[in-house]
C-alpha cells in the first residue's frame, strides 16, 4: 500500500461535498463525469432486467449477448473485427486497465506513460511493482503523443506502452496517423500497447471516432479498454470491457473470477441496451459539450498571463496558471508554484473546486472539467479570474 496514493481527484470531490453539505455555494470543476441523466431506454432496460428476477451470478466475464454486443460495436463504430471469446466486461475501465497491467506486466519491468496522464495509471503501475516511464509531450503541441516520444523512451526493460486518446486530463487527441506510428514502433520493439478510449466519441471539429486496433496487424499487439461510463452518461453503473488477444483476454478473466467476479448483472442487461440501442443521446451530449468547450476557452482568455491550449476531445480544459498573479506569489513565497496550494487555496476563499496539475504529472496546471451547466460554468470561471488575478 505504500506504492500508492489515494486517487486526488477523489480527495477534491470528497473536499467539495464536504463544502456543499455545510451550505458554501461549491461550484465543482473536479468531477470528471457527464452531468447528464443515464437515457431512458438504458434505465428501462435495467429495470426489465429486475422483473425479470435476472439478479443472479452472471458469467465471470459477462453475459454473452454483451461481449457479442460489444464485438458488434465497436465494429460499427471502429472497423475492428473482435469475436466473442476476445472480450471481457469489467467492473468499470478502470478494472480493466488494472487486470491487463497484473497479467501482462512482471515486477521490475517499465510502462510507458505520457504525460498528462489520467491520476490513477503511475499507482496502478506501481502496485504491480513495475515503475511508470513518463514521457512529457508539450503544450505547444496541444499534449499530443509521438512515435518519437514512444521510441526515444523504449528500454531493455520496458513492457507496455499505454495512450489515452481523448486525453484526461489535456483533452489532446493523438492524430490518426501517429497512431498508425506509434503501433509500428511499439510491434517493432515487442511491446504491448494499451489504447484507453473511455472517451472515444466526445471529439471536435469533426472528427470521427478511431481505434487503432482497427489497423492492419493490430490485433496482436493491442488491448482496447472501453467504458460505458462516459459515452452513455453511465458512471455509476461501473460496466468496462477490454478487447485483446485472447490468451490475455483469457488470463483477465481467470484474475477476475479471483476478484471481482461479475460485474452486476442489472447493470450489464442496461449496457447490453446501451450498445444496441439508438446513440441520439450521444450526439446531444456532445454538441453541448462543444458549447461549454467554447465558454470554457472564452472565458479562460480573459484570465490574464495563462495559457491553455485548446482541447480537441473530452470535457476538460487544462490551463496553465503559473504566469497568474497569484501563481507568481505563490512562485515567490515557495520557489515553485505549488498548484495543489493554488487549488486548496481557490476551494477555500472563492469556492471553486478543481485538481491540481501534479496530479496529472503537469505541475503549474489545473484541470477544469466542463461537464456542468453553462451558467454555473461562466460563474466558476468568473469567480476563478478573480482569484487567479490578485
Amino acid at each position: 500500500m505504500e506504492r500508492i496514493s489515494p486517487s486526488a481527484t477523489g480527495e477534491v470531490l470528497a473536499e467539495a461535498e464536504r463544502l456543499r453539505a455545510s451550505g458554501v455555494d461549491v461550484v465543482n470543476f473536479g468531477i470528471g463525469e457527464p452531468d447528464f441523466p443515464t437515457p431512458d431506454h438504458i434505465k428501462q432496460a435495467a429495470v426489465r432486467a429486475i422483473e425479470r428476477n435476472l439478479t443472479k451470478y452472471t458469467p465471470v466475464p459477462g453475459i454473452d449477448p454483451l461481449r457479442e454486443a460489444v464485438c458488434q460495436w465497436h465494429k460499427r463504430e471502429f472497423g475492428t473485427s473482435y469475436q466473442t471469446a476476445e472480450s471481457v466486461i469489467t467492473v468499470g475501465g478502470k478494472q480493466a486497465i488494472f487486470d491487463a497491467l497484473n497479467v501482462l506486466v512482471n515486477e521490475g519491468e517499465e510502462v510507458i506513460l505520457p504525460a498528462p496522464y489520467w491520476v490513477s495509471f503511475p499507482d496502478m503501475i506501481r502496485f504491480v511493482g513495475a515503475e511508470p516511464r513518463i514521457v512529457q509531450t508539450a503544450a505547444s503541441d496541444g499534449f499530443r503523443l509521438r512515435a518519437a516520444h514512444v521510441e526515444a523512451a523504449i528500454g531493455p526493460r520496458t513492457r507496455m506502452l499505454i495512450v489515452n486518446s481523448p486525453n484526461n486530463p489535456a483533452g489532446s487527441v493523438v492524430p490518426n496517423d501517429e497512431m498508425e506510428r506509434i503501433l509500428d514502433v511499439c510491434r517493432r520493439r515487442g511491446i504491448w500497447l494499451v489504447t484507453d478510449e473511455c472517451y472515444s466519441h466526445f471529439l471536435y471539429g469533426g472528427r470521427e471516432p478511431f481505434s487503432v486496433a482497427a489497423l492492419a496487424g493490430a490485433k496482436d499487439q493491442v488491448i482496447v479498454v472501453g467504458s460505458c461510463s462516459k459515452t452513455f452518461a453511465m458512471t455509476g453503473w461501473r460496466i468496462g470491457f477490454a478487447l485483446g488477444p485472447k490468451a490475455v483476454i483469457d488470463a483477465m478473466i481467470k484474475l477476475q473470477s479471483q476478484t471481482t467476479s461479475n460485474p452486476t448483472s442489472i447493470a450489464q442487461y442496461a449496457a447490453l441496451e446501451a450498445l444496441t440501442g439508438p446513440m441520439d443521446a450521444v450526439e446531444r451530449m456532445l454538441v453541448e459539450y462543444a458549447r461549454r468547450r467554447a465558454v470554457a476557452i472564452e472565458e479562460l482568455s480573459r484570465i490574464a498571463s495563462i495559457t491553455c491550449p485548446a482541447p480537441e476531445g473530452a470535457f476538460y480544459v487544462f490551463p496553465n496558471v503559473a504566469g497568474s498573479a497569484r501563481g507568481r506569489a505563490l512562485r515567490e513565497q515557495k520557489g515553485v508554484v505549488d498548484t495543489g496550494q493554488l487549488a486548496a487555496e481557490m476551494l477555500s476563499e472563492v469556492h471553486v473546486a478543481a485538481v491540481a496539475g501534479e496530479a496529472f504529472g503537469a505541475p503549474g496546471h489545473l484541470r477544469i472539467s466542463y461537464s456542468i451547466a453553462v451558467d454555473r460554468l461562466r460563474e466558476g470561471l468568473g469567480r476563478m479570474r478573480d482569484f487567479l488575478s490578485a
